[in-house]
């Protein structure tokens, strides 16, 4: 059971929804990074997304691309992202850790050997956006095979004939992108989003979680109350980006949080 599978555990036992947010990796910088990250789960956040920067970012709105491109310009890699987390798990050996970004840097160092470091680094679970079902043998076999769970997307456009395939080798949870569109570009609507969770839920026994266009407290509680919980990315990036300080923007991510756990 990795550490995602056992806070989906925890929070069915208690009858809650999950709260999951997104930060990029290194941005603005990695000291601030770092602090931010240790600071989500004080601020109710049951699982962490954390951004592999990427120059070519196809899933992702302005607001999460410029967040890595300031992560990239201050010199982020994809083993100062490995560094973040392995810091980040000296002081935390319970919150799940999801890396989400794009196949190239994984590619670029090898899968055998990324998937070792990641492990050791304290991930538990990938997200890569450009890795399709059919590409399994790639990557997600192997990581699954290395003991991460590899989450997939559902979208609005995935239908009964296609959904058999995103769900054949998918653990952890589902990720069900609530717009037809990039990061930041809609907002989500829960009298949309409640019959294709339902449908995903007739389909699979893992947890729903659902992103993009999620920005309010409201909005937040609304969309866990038809899922197993939600994602915000895209409006806690925005915070980063225009300069906040840390408290201020873990502040908000519990409103977010706090309307999440509500539903």
């Amino acid at each position: 059971m990795t550490r995602i599978d056992a806070k989906f555990a925890e929070l069915n036992a208690q009858g809650k929804k999950a709260f999951v947010s997104y930060v990029m990796a290194g941005d603005p910088d990695f000291d601030t990074s770092l602090e931010l990250v240790k600071g989500l789960p004080g601020a109710g956040v049951d699982v962490i997304e954390l951004g592999l920067p990427f120059t070519d970012p196809m899933a992702d709105g302005p607001t999460i691309q410029l967040a890595g491109q300031r992560a990239l310009d201050g010199g982020m890699t994809l083993q100062r992202t490995l560094d973040l987390a392995t810091e980040f798990r000296k002081t935390d050996g319970i919150t799940p850790i999801v890396m989400m970004g794009y196949y190239n840097p994984i590619y670029s160092r090898g899968v055998g050997r990324f998937l070792a470091d990641a492990k050791a680094a304290g991930i538990d679970g990938l997200i890569v956006v450009d890795l399709p079902p059919e590409e399994d043998a790639e990557l997600c076999l192997p990581a699954q095979a290395a003991g991460l769970n590899f989450i997939r997307l559902a979208t609005p456009t995935t239908d009964d004939k296609r959904l058999p395939r995103v769900l054949q080798n998918t653990s952890g949870f589902v990720y069900y992108v609530s717009i037809t569109g990039i990061t930041g570009s809609a907002e989500a609507q829960a009298t949309d989003v409640g019959p294709e969770v339902a449908r995903i839920k007739a389909a699979t026994d893992l947890p729903v979680i659902v992103g993009f266009g999620i920005n309010t407290p409201e909005k937040s509680r609304a969309i866990a109350s038809v899922a197993d919980g939600a994602v915000v990315g895209s409006a806690i990036v925005a915070q980063i980006g225009a300069g906040k300080p840390v408290a201020e923007v873990l502040a908000f991510v519990k409103t977010l949080s706090d309307g999440a756990h509500s539903a």
